[in-house]
């Protein structure tokens, strides 16, 4: 008998989580992998949302180089190579116009390019922020996404009647926002308490930090593709749509809390 919508909703968690901590808790090259993994995959949809069609699959490995070669200089070179690579990142996209506008004027335009440069930005250069954390702060990122959006799930399919912002995603509900806030600030308390060496204001200020911007990046991405009129990013996980459809919380939760460690010490 087919699984169902759950079912596989389930088990692509399940496959997805079990790869995600096996890179944990080997650490070092194996996280790097998995970033590149999902940065490639990541750029690939983010791309296809744009461009669908067999048509563009050079546009789309374009984005997948660029994004690998930014991971990739990033852990090779360390942070300060992130400008350089952005810079160079453009000049590429800026004569890869060029040379098209040579060619062909009547039919050359600068879209395709901007789909990159948004590619390259949405993704890698978010995601590189993980190559600058180790493992508990990896895993404190994850938990307050992962419970962010399970705890807003189950609170908005439960109590959710009246919608936070139905112009941008329609089944949000404010019960669904505000269970993911709760559980999110307690999953983060819990865990910097047990694990980590700044005071409680810090940790429950850090998990309501971590919320909204799991949030927002949500919400970025259901605005994008009903802009686009799309459901989903993509199809590479049943039960879930598009690797974007997952990670889009993720992207805005690594930058907002290397931001706040520059505020707080919250691990010795």
């Amino acid at each position: 008998m087919p699984a169902s919508a759950h079912q596989q909703r389930i088990l692509s968690a399940g496959f997805a989580g079990t790869l995600v901590a096996l890179a944990l808790w080997q650490g070092g090259i194996f996280v790097l992998l998995v970033l590149l993994l999902v940065c490639a995959l990541g750029q690939w949809e983010f791309a296809a949302m744009f461009r669908p069609g067999p048509g563009h699959a050079n546009l789309r490995v374009t984005g997948m180089v660029l994004g690998a070669g930014l991971l990739l200089t990033v852990r090779l070179g360390g942070g300060q190579c992130v400008v350089w690579t952005l810079a160079i990142s453009f000049w590429i996209l800026a004569l890869r116009f060029l040379f098209r506008y040579g060619a062909d004027p009547e039919h050359a335009d600068f879209t395709d390019e901007l789909v990159l440069v948004a590619g390259v930005g949405y993704l890698p250069l978010m995601l590189q922020f993980a190559l600058a954390m180790d493992t508990r702060e990896l895993v404190l990122v994850l938990l307050s996404t992962i419970v962010s959006d399970t705890a807003a799930y189950y609170a908005g399919s439960l109590f959710g009647k009246r919608r936070i912002w139905p112009r941008v995603s329609p089944k949000k509900s404010w019960a669904g926002s505000v269970g993911g806030f709760v559980g999110c600030t307690a999953a983060v308390t819990i865990y910097g308490l047990n694990l980590g060496a700044a005071p409680i204001a810090a940790w429950i200020l850090l998990g309501a930090v971590l919320n909204v911007a799991a949030q927002m990046g949500d919400f970025f991405e259901s605005a994008l593709k009903r802009r686009l009129s799309i459901k989903d990013s993509g199809t590479i996980l049943p039960g879930h749509g598009g690797l974007l459809d997952r990670i889009d919380s993720l992207l805005l939760a690594l930058p907002c809390y290397a931001l706040c460690r520059q505020l707080f010490v919250f691990f010795n």
